[in-house]
């Protein structure tokens, strides 16, 4: 029976595996030191120009710093963290997974558990693909069923891999545009993301894992949705992956109060329910609103078309379409008129989903015509005959 302390166990083992080039990845979490800023450590091998090297990503508050060490450098470099605050620790091999728990005024714990399906480590470097989401990092993909638990990505959930980090990507790239400043930079207060209807949460995580990484590390992110097991479930990951600004409400898109939002999002609500989120953003004065529609069903049998297209709707597969294009250009409109500069755009590729329209909304920062913006939806409500449409009726905007 091995009596060594559960740290001195867990370096022993930390140790042979680097020596033997066995690590797959490796985290330390739970830090307690004294250096300002640093939150987390991540660990991996890669192979550069001048051989197998361990890379080690410090995490800080807002910023991470990446060093290249040499195996004979990397086990006590490692160990060297246990020593200066960092209270947990996970490691991971081909074969097993070591977890080491540091308590106060108790005893540590260690946890080997031997994995089944044994897969060899990554040694990708640089030159590769940088997605902003790195599946090897990001614990919380694995609760979630996106990755296994060496971080690779599983072969049904690639498709959903990329959506993910295609949000990431416009997310990044509208934050710019809405002129929304990281915290560092004279922020009144912590950023706020409210993403309505947000189902497992796999775009939630994301928008919060990347906010608090790249200048807002004291986001605070709520996801609604109305199913009590998927509240439940992604409540208990964000607290297991220590996601301190992260939580899950059960609720109704129109029942619930978002409160102040910075960017608030509806990905897929059904209908109306998208109507009912972008009113709670306008509501909001949200700097970002972000909406992929799903399930047009308001303004089908509300559409009396023109009779140049008369003929052409009389085809229920046309109909259908055209309502979802009347009712996306009326959402864009009304946002336009309530000072939004908005564009509609593809979000993902068709083959992954029919319904990839995203419409992303930027609160203006400088005047606009409010008159000419309201003529607009209201010469497109006249042209197919709508006299009533849920956003309007939210809105207060009267169509006629």
């Amino acid at each position: 029976m091995n009596t060594l302390p559960a740290s001195e166990r867990f370096v022993e083992c930390l140790r042979q595996t680097i020596l033997a080039g066995r690590l797959v990845k490796a985290s330390f979490s739970g830090y307690a030191g004294t250096e300002t800023g640093l939150r987390r450590v991540h660990v991996r091998p890669v192979t550069i120009k001048a051989g197998m090297r361990i890379q080690v990503v410090y995490r800080y508050a807002t910023r991470d710093v990446a060093r290249n060490v040499t195996l004979e450098q990397g086990a006590p470099l490692l160990e060297a963290l246990l020593r200066d605050g960092f209270q947990n620790a996970h490691l991971l091999t081909p074969d097993r997974s070591a977890t080491l728990e540091r308590h106060a005024g108790r005893r540590d714990s260690l946890k080997l558990v031997p994995i089944a399906e044994a897969l060899p480590p990554s040694l990708a470097h640089d030159h590769q693909k940088q997605r902003p989401v790195d599946s090897k990092l990001a614990g919380w993909l694995c609760g979630l069923g996106v990755t296994n638990e060496q971080g690779a990505v599983r072969k049904e959930m690639q498709a959903k891999f990329r959506q993910i980090n295609k949000f990431v990507e416009i997310l990044r790239s509208l934050l710019e545009a809405a002129g929304v400043v990281p915290e560092s930079a004279d922020a009144p207060r912590a950023l706020r993301l409210v993403d309505m209807g947000c189902g497992k949460g796999y775009l939630t995580f994301a928008a919060y894992d990347w906010l608090r990484e790249h200048g807002w590390p004291h986001a605070e992110t709520l996801g609604v949705d109305i199913r009590p097991e998927l509240v439940e479930l992604t409540n208990r990951l964000a607290v297991q992956h220590e996601l301190a600004g992260l939580r899950f409400q059960q609720g109704t898109i129109a029942g619930m109060d978002a409160g102040q939002a910075d960017i608030l999002m509806a990905l897929h609500a059904c209908d109306t329910a998208t109507d009912d989120a972008i009113a709670r953003g306008v509501q909001s004065e949200a700097a970002l609103i972000l909406v992929a529609p799903c399930c047009h069903k308001e303004l089908r049998p509300l559409i009396r078309p023109p009779p140049v297209l008369a003929a052409a709707l009389q085809h229920g597969i046309l109909r259908e379409r055209q309502a979802e294009f009347v009712t996306d250009a009326l959402r864009a409109g009304l946002l336009e008129w309530a000072g939004y500069e908005t564009r509609v755009f593809e979000f993902v590729a068709t083959e992954h989903t029919a319904k990839n329209l995203m419409i992303a909304a930027v609160k203006r920062r400088q005047p606009w015509d409010v008159d000419a913006a309201a003529r607009r939806v209201r010469d497109l409500a006249a042209f197919y005959g709508i006299e009533q449409q849920a956003l309007a009726a939210r809105l207060a905007f009267s169509l006629l």
